[in-house]
């Protein structure tokens, strides 16, 4: 089976940084599309950026300029490195990859299970 396994989050003050990292394992053949979401409480999922297997990335307007995603095809991850974090920047992040498993042809979405970040003001 699949797993997407989400690391980097934590507590940081406003204007600091962190780096999200997310790796996904199991039966996996090949990873297209992999980003990165976040949910606030109280709103509704959000997408914060999405990096295609090819390296063509986008981001939400509000992360554009502050956040890099980036991918290391060889580990199977993406990273999502955020500076000059706001309050508003709190929320769980979850990883997300379009992927085909071994032996099937078809293409899943697997979500991993999330990570906190809390930016204190």
């Amino acid at each position: 089976q699949v797993q997407l396994v989400e690391s980097g989050g934590g507590l940081v003050q406003a204007g600091g940084s962190l780096r999200l990292s997310c790796t996904a394992t199991g039966s996996i053949s090949s990873i297209k599309n992999m980003g990165w979401y976040r949910q606030a409480p109280g709103k509704q999922r959000e997408l914060v950026a999405i990096i295609t297997n090819n390296g063509a990335t986008d981001y939400a307007d509000s992360v554009k300029g502050r956040s890099t995603i980036s991918r290391d095809n060889a580990k199977n991850t993406v990273y999502l490195q955020m500076n000059s974090l706001k309050p508003e920047d709190t929320a769980v992040y979850y990883c997300n990859a379009i992927l085909s498993l071994v032996g099937k042809s078809a293409d899943f979405l697997y979500w991993g299970q999330g990570t906190q970040a809390t930016v204190s003001s």
